[in-house]
């Protein structure tokens, strides 16, 4: 309830206006069965017309004041409950961005996807709920109490006796429904997650094969989901055929001793009528309150997820009052680099790395899978940060930049090519928003990318699929590479950014890269040795530690593990 009244109060004017209109519907709903008591009692049993058709006029007045009411009402309710879930996505996806690569890791793409739309949906429905029958029914129940008791308090004694075994009937509903809609929320993200790996390894499963397999395990999942549900769904439909047979029991009580009363002339018809319309309203309004308590435990589940995501501090933050301009541009340094991921301190990925690199100057990574080279280039941008040691970049540690001017400092191009939804231009604009066609153009020529995007129908304007799914893993390199250019970085770090291209390609779009470079820093991880044989420094790396460092031709004399891998990939002639 703190986080929906938090965004909430903002519509301060619109809760006021829904609160208003819900004690004119209680007026409206309550007046109507003493105006319909009136008719009976002063103008039908008496014969008296005249106070049929005045008191008649009257109830056509209450009943259209009453639609006004509702619509309002209902617009209230839907304008505050639309605008507090806009502004709660809107704030769950701005936290998001502030998010570090261990943010992502911890809660898992999946839980982040189904907070952000599920989990505010159920908080949305529940608000609606409340702001139309959570204000209403509570203030009705006991307006109804009150005039049932004035009407008649021996026959009010029946409700009263039916109130606590109804109180307990929700609160035992509500205590259950808890944690089965918070294991239900689990089950939507384990389908979320499973749907996920379905659809991005869809070539994965249809090359082995394997869709009958994914059908198993999304129906093992889905089957656990669908059986929460049906427990959760069967607990909530208990209480309206509950509340109706307690209701039947209590008017067939009310009834029968009504008419006793009528009888001994203590209780008018009228009174009796209006009497079974006021136990109505105060059921009924109890029945609503029920259902809208037990909602709560499925929205507090969804809202303390939200609200989860909401408080967490990223480890990585942007530094506001950081360094934002520096005297040289490029210069970076490794002094004893130590880290391991969040949870596994005692298994470090790199230990006591220490390098440097200068404008001008290529240096280069490469080393067995899991030696840690990509974990490596990903502390320079501060996608984590350092667990020892310190970055040091144009002479400032990097933790102490602004994080936005630090990665404006980068154009990083990482190992898996991503493109977003829209033309190639915009694309390879998103390194340089503000970047000429010209530019761009540009760009794209020294990535090698120029000539298959004149081959498009389109052009520049060619629209990409979700992902770049309607491009060649080497095409979507080339955009991603242009991309970076583009932005013209005092850092480049290709991050295994040539393993989908060609060898003519890969040399053609190196050579290019030099022209622009030269006032630049660039580091490169690779597989290739062809890649980075040119690199002015190559580090080796083996289990997180630098074995050896030197050119091509020193570390092929000189190190064991980089001999053993360019022997490898190169004939014996390249290795003389």
């Amino acid at each position: 309830m703190n986080l929906m009244w938090r965004y909430a109060k903002k519509y301060k004017n619109y809760i006021f206006l829904n609160f208003l209109c819900v004690f004119s519907f209680i007026l409206i709903e309550l007046g109507l069965p003493t105006l319909l008591a009136r008719i009976i009692d002063k103008g039908l049993v008496p014969k008296d017309f005249e106070v049929v058709k005045t008191t008649s006029v009257w109830m056509l007045a209450v009943c259209f004041a009453g639609l006004i009411g509702l619509i309002l009402l209902a617009f209230c309710g839907s304008k505050i409950s639309t605008s507090v879930i806009r502004d709660m996505r809107d704030d769950v996806f701005a936290k998001i961005q502030e998010f570090s690569h261990e943010e992502y890791d911890d809660f898992g793409i999946s839980y982040l996807i189904t907070a952000t739309t599920n989990d505010a949906f159920q908080v949305m429905t529940f608000m609606q709920m409340m702001l139309r029958m959570g204000m209403v029914t509570p203030l009705m129940f006991i307006a109804s109490f009150v005039m049932i008791i004035y009407k008649s308090p021996s026959l009010s004694v029946s409700v009263i006796l039916a109130v606590p075994f109804l109180l307990m009937g929700v609160i035992l509903i509500g205590k259950f429904s808890a944690p089965l809609s918070e294991a239900q929320q689990k089950g939507l993200d384990n389908i979320n997650t499973n749907l996920r790996e379905n659809l991005t390894g869809l070539r994965v499963i249809r090359a082995f094969i394997n869709e009958k397999f994914q059908e198993g395990r999304f129906e093992k999942i889905n089957k656990i989901y669908s059986e929460t549900s049906k427990k959760l769904f069967k607990l909530m439909a208990v209480p309206q055929p509950g509340f109706s047979f307690i209701f039947n029991i209590i008017l067939a009580i009310v009834i029968w001793f009504g008419a006793s009363q009528i009888n001994l002339g203590q209780l008018q018809v009228g009174e009796l009528v209006a009497f079974i319309e006021y136990i109505f309203h105060a059921l009924f309004s109890f029945m609503l309150f029920a259902t809208v308590f037990m909602m709560y435990p499925r929205a507090a589940v969804s809202a303390h997820r939200i609200e989860r995501i909401l408080e967490r501090v990223p480890r990585v933050t942007e530094n506001i009052n950081g360094i934002t301009e520096s005297k040289t541009h490029g210069y970076i340094t490794f002094e004893n680099v130590t880290f391991a991921y969040p949870g596994n301190s005692d298994e470090p990925i790199l230990r006591d790395v220490s390098f440097s690199a200068k404008p001008g100057e290529t240096v280069a990574f490469i080393g067995s899978t899991g030696s840690g080279k990509s974990t490596l280039i990903q502390l320079i941008p501060r996608f984590y940060d350092v667990t020892k040691g310190r970055i040091i970049i144009d002479g400032e540690d990097i933790r102490d930049y602004n994080l936005s001017f630090l990665r404006q400092k980068i154009g990083f191009i990482p190992q898996k090519a991503l493109l977003f939804t829209g033309t190639i231009s915009e694309n390879i604009r998103y390194g340089k928003h503000d970047a000429t066609q010209e530019e761009i153009e540009s760009a794209s020529k020294t990535a090698q990318a120029f000539d298959f995007i004149n081959q498009k129908p389109d052009k520049f304007n060619e629209f990409l699929a979700e992902g770049g799914s309607n491009m060649s893993g080497g095409q979507k390199q080339r955009l991603s590479i242009a991309r970076a250019i583009v932005k013209k970085p005092d850092i480049y770090i290709f991050d295994d950014s040539f393993s989908a291209l060609d060898y003519q390609t890969d040399v053609k779009l190196r050579t290019a890269l030099n022209s622009i470079t030269k006032e630049s820093t660039v580091l490169i991880v690779a597989q290739r040795v062809s890649t980075i044989m040119n690199a002015d420094k190559i580090l080796v790396l083996n289990e997180g530690n630098v074995v050896a460092e030197g050119t091509h031709r020193e570390l092929l004399k000189t190190c064991d593990i980089y001999y053993d891998i360019a022997s490898s990939q190169l004939t014996k002639e390249e290795l003389e």
